[in-house]
């Protein structure tokens, strides 16, 4: 059985060293290679990945960067039977893969598998809440996605047609788990670590910004909009109740408009509109325990009620073409 150990990376410099060690040391001793998938790095991404025995891939024009590509990018050079995906700043758990390739081969209808992701950085309190282990997505045993990346079955991958979706700048890994449970795949985690993730830290504010100029908030909207005509997209719209969420904080935008439009007395209706904001922040606030987490609450609510429609309406590439790219380096 042969391993691919897709790194993915967007300007990793300051950990890329690491990462690619910790693959390296994980695959001695067995039949693999590691690529290094890059979605154009403009630091010394590439510079430092050259120093090792990897094949280095790097998109090209009009090829741009989004979550989805590159781990499909990654897939599109590989050979191995299992594919495990990692991210450019986490350390690979050196005994992972042998617990991972025993499992697969003890559960032939599991199309993938991970463990538990060891955040190293949390700096942030809507970081902190989305690593807990409590939430659904992360418990030990049958799961719907494996957000962090895992070791996939290579059979399952090419039965629902592709890894990843390039026009994805977030929920990647669900849209993959819902592909592959709908073709009956299963998913696991382990209870035992993958990776440890030194992921960037970042106030919560600047984060919200952040995320918008990349255009991961507009992944779940991307998302819909791909699921569009899927067997699967009823289940799509139950499994995440975000989606109800941000279309709620849609209604009531379209309905605080309406009130500024057409009441006549555009003092009660700004009255209307501000008491309304207030009611919602303090009842944020009284859940969250917290009057800078409640209004930090409401802000995110926005930002991504906002970027909803805005995903949902960008144009599409096939997933499956291939990607424009070049080979930056292979193994000697």
């Amino acid at each position: 059985m042969t391993i691919s150990i897709i790194i993915k990376t967007l300007n990793e410099e300051k950990r890329i060293a690491a990462t690619i060690e910790s693959a390296l040391t994980a695959l001695e001793g067995k039949d693999g290679e590691v690529i290094v998938a890059d979605s154009g790095s403009s630091d010394r991404t590439i510079e430092i990945a050259a120093r090792y025995r990897v094949t280095i891939a790097q998109i090209a024009p009009p090829a741009r960067p989004s979550c989805g590509i590159g781990p499909q990018l990654g897939f599109q050079y590989s050979r191995g039977d299992h594919i495990c995906l990692i991210d450019g700043d986490m350390l690979l758990d050196a005994g992972f893969l042998d617990d991972a390739v025993r499992f697969l081969a003890e559960n032939p209808a599991v199309g993938g598998v991970t463990g538990h992701v060891e955040e190293m950085h949390v700096a942030n309190l809507e970081f902190a809440r989305r690593v807990n282990r409590n939430a659904p997505e992360n418990r030990t045993g049958a799961i719907d996605r494996m957000n962090g990346g895992g070791l996939y079955r290579r059979r399952a991958i090419e039965d629902v047609g592709y890894l990843s979706d390039r026009n994805l700048h977030g929920y990647e890994e669900f849209d993959l788990g819902i592909r592959l449970r709908s073709a009956g795949w299963r998913l696991h985690r382990l209870d035992r670590r993958f990776v440890q993730h030194f992921g960037h830290t970042a106030n919560s504010y600047r984060l919200l910004v952040r995320r918008w100029k990349s255009k991961y908030l507009y992944g779940i909207g991307e998302l819909l909009r791909a699921s569009l005509g899927r067997p699967y997209f009823l289940q799509l719209l139950r499994e995440l109740p975000e989606l109800r969420l941000w279309t709620l904080v849609l209604l009531w935008w379209v309905f605080c408009l309406s009130l500024l439009l057409f009441l006549p007395d555009k003092v009660l209706a700004i009255g209307a509109v501000l008491a309304m904001l207030s009611g919602v922040v303090l009842l944020a606030c009284v859940k969250k325990r917290s009057l800078a987490m409640g209004l930090y609450t409401v802000v995110a609510w926005f930002f991504h009620a906002a970027a909803l429609p805005v995903g949902f309406l960008r144009s599409r590439l096939k997933p499956d073409a291939p990607i424009e790219s070049r080979i930056l380096g292979r193994p000697a």
